[in-house]
């Protein structure tokens, strides 16, 4: 993607600053009681802290510390990445991953102002730097907790159990799917169609498999057959 390009690019705006707010400390009083039953639940099958934080990368580029509830065990080691039945999981994580329940702690990022309720997913350096052009234009948003790619991609754990080296399938395929995917919804982004995004993502908590999700021949889609 030549910069020229990436300066034409059109990024239409989404939710106000003020909606993200209220929205995220609204959640963050209604959903009290359900943190405290996942924080038992943690502290009660696994060692450690209640909570995850990760370095991502975001708005303009700054770093920022991500929060998620703690789905794996402490002092793991290993692939920035997680597929499906990975070892690292604690039972009580593994449902939280399935669930996408594991992401509501990062209401308290919106809150701080960190993130947008909706928005491209936050990465870490080691994989925006893999498309720095395309990452030069998704910045110029917070990230979010949802967005389309995101809710497609509920599969992502199982497509990475499914390939032959995952750390290479992610790094060549799956990055990009995922930067290009954001760019064309900040294309198409507004009002309107993030709250189509907030509703379809809470129907997809209650109702899992509601959204079509890629498979490998969507993923691979334009690198003339290369797979791993």
């Amino acid at each position: 993607m030549s910069e020229t390009f990436a300066e034409k690019i059109e990024i239409r705006k989404g939710l106000p600053s003020w909606f993200n707010f209220l929205s995220a400390l609204i959640g963050l009083i209604i959903l009290f009681p359900f943190f405290l039953m996942v924080a038992v639940l943690i502290k009660l099958t696994s060692k450690g802290p209640v909570f995850f934080k990760q370095k991502r990368v975001g708005l303009n580029g700054e770093d920022f510390f991500l929060y998620k509830f703690r789905t794996m065990r402490v002092n793991n080691e290993g692939l920035k990445i997680t597929s499906k039945n990975d070892i690292r999981v604690t039972k009580i994580g593994k449902l939280l991953r399935q669930m996408k329940l594991d992401e509501f702690p990062q209401l308290v990022n919106v809150i701080k102002g960190e993130m947008a309720i909706v928005g491209p997913r936050p990465e870490v350096k080691e994989y925006t730097d893999l498309h720095p052009e395309m990452w030069k234009i998704i910045l110029k948003v917070k990230p979010g907790i949802t967005d389309p790619v995101t809710l497609r991609l509920r599969n992502e754990e199982e497509l990475l159990a499914k390939s032959e080296n995952p750390q290479e399938f992610y790094s060549r395929f799956l990055s990009r799917y995922k930067a290009e995917g954001y760019i064309d919804y900040l294309k198409k982004r507004s009002f309107f169609y993030d709250m189509k995004i907030i509703f379809k993502t809470l129907e997809g908590v209650i109702i899992p498999g509601m959204c079509k999700e890629p498979d490998f021949d969507e993923i691979f889609r334009g690198y003339n057959g290369e797979r791993k």
